[in-house]
């Protein structure tokens, strides 16, 4: 029975922050956000029965195309809203407790004339 070493690939594998490379960049969580809303919602018409079902979908599609750009030991919370576009106002507003160095978000908008989406996502980096 041998000794485990840094050879071994048994060193410490936990870290503190994420690599540069790594971190949440809003700026590319945006932009995914923007291509799938375009993909999916272009012709959609607003009937208050699929609604749930397409929330559920969106979000997930757009979690999994997140854990696809490697932001590795993040946890990605998605929040879709969708609502029938009737020229009426919409304030939504969120609050969070997180690392300002590690966590961030981000959020995108899609309007057609039939509805209106509003996405957040929000990634925060597990210690």
């Amino acid at each position: 029975m041998g000794e485990l070493g840094p050879e071994d690939g048994a060193g410490n594998t936990y870290s503190l922050r994420p690599g540069l490379q790594r971190r949440f960049k809003s700026s590319t969580v945006k932009e995914c956000i923007r291509a799938i809303l375009k993909e999916k919602l272009a012709d959609v018409q607003y009937i208050p029965e699929e609604m749930p079902q397409l929330t559920k979908s969106l979000s997930e599609t757009i979690k999994d195309r997140l854990k696809e750009e490697g932001f590795d030991r993040y946890k990605m919370v998605v929040q879709v809203v969708i609502g029938e576009q009737r020229g009426e106002g919409v304030n939504m507003a969120a609050r969070c407790f997180w690392d300002a160095d590690t966590d961030s978000y981000a959020h995108d908008v899609f309007m057609n004339d039939s509805l209106f989406c509003v996405v957040a996502a929000f990634g925060c980096f597990y210690y």
